[in-house]
């Protein structure tokens, strides 16, 4: 998949974006924030985005600070996403959202699937931009993640 990426960037048949994203609820549950850092390498342009809700969980808000970073992108793209969340690297890589799709929704428990409708969403928008899913150590040395886990943070305090 990276050569895949790579021939894309060169051919350049689509946008490459780089993407990093975090999410957190403190307490978890309780007040949430989300964040995405978005780095066109096309442009050579960077974003911030970034929001908060009442009342959520860190999955909820891992899965929205991805959603909502890809909705910000206008047209479709080579992502490459960044995440430090293993539950949404892992849903994709790990075909977790087969498998839950198959059994109509439920985990390997039998229960509803956590967070459905993000997941339907994020289902649509990987259909939409060819996104390879990379995890990274959260609160490591990694400057993007540091800056959203940041920016996380300050939504939550501005809530």
């Amino acid at each position: 998949m990276k050569n895949e990426l790579i021939n894309k960037r060169v051919q350049g048949s689509r946008p490459w974006v780089i993407i990093y994203t975090d999410g957190g609820a403190s307490p978890n549950p309780g007040r949430g924030g989300w964040a995405a850092v978005l780095i066109s390498k096309t442009h050579n342009i960077t974003r911030e985005i970034s929001g908060a809700e009442d009342d959520t969980t860190n999955n909820r808000m891992e899965l929205t600070a991805a959603l909502n970073a890809l909705k910000a992108l206008k047209m479709p793209c080579v992502v490459e996403l960044y995440t430090d969340s293993q539950y949404l690297k892992n849903a994709f890589t790990n075909k977790w959202l087969d498998k839950w799709q198959k059994n109509n929704w439920r985990n390997a428990n039998k229960e509803p699937v956590a967070n459905q409708d993000l997941w339907q969403e994020l289902l649509k928008l990987a259909k939409v931009h060819e996104i390879k899913w990379q995890w990274v150590k959260g609160h490591a040395s990694n400057k993007f993640n540091n800056k959203c886990d940041y920016l996380v943070r300050k939504a939550r305090e501005n809530l």
